[in-house]
């Protein structure tokens, strides 16, 4: 879980882009945007989220019992790693329907990472699934938008 947590941290996304840029060739361009401009939209709201509802973290309540993770912020709704993990994930998935097993891959790592979260204590369960769902809904946006 601490893998995925860090996985999620953003390197994981720089590094699936670049290797979709590197076989995707030119075509690969507008599902990267897409990521991209979900990401970037995601991560602006999050932040204002947060600021707004002030909720604490678990860990902050209860400090959790083996995992010694520090959060990155103070507040805990939305899961800012949920919210990328689905906005990079459901663009660059949809973009490549002759390939679902990327759409699993892909899958398997957002909901690792959003998993990762509540079970180091970082965020309540509430906070991923929110996360999850904005950053879906802002995945599938970008790649209307996009492509």
């Amino acid at each position: 879980m601490v893998c995925a947590t860090r996985g999620g941290d953003g390197w994981l996304w720089y590094v699936l882009g670049i290797a979709v840029l590197l076989f995707g060739g030119w075509g690969a361009l507008l599902p990267i945007a897409a990521s991209g401009l979900a990401a970037a939209v995601g991560i602006a709201l999050f932040i204002w989220l947060k600021r707004k509802t002030h909720r604490r973290r678990p860990c902050a309540i209860e400090p959790h019992c083996w995992a010694k993770l520090l959060p990155p912020d103070h507040f805990s709704f939305p899961s800012g790693h949920s919210i990328t993990a689905f906005a990079v994930t459901l663009p660059l998935g949809l973009s490549y329907p002759a390939y679902p097993a990327m759409m699993l891959v892909l899958l398997f790592c957002a909901v690792s990472v959003a998993v990762s979260r509540v079970i180091l204590g970082l965020h309540f369960l509430s906070d991923v699934v929110a996360g999850s769902a904005i950053g879906s809904a802002l995945g599938y946006f970008a790649f209307r938008l996009l492509t």
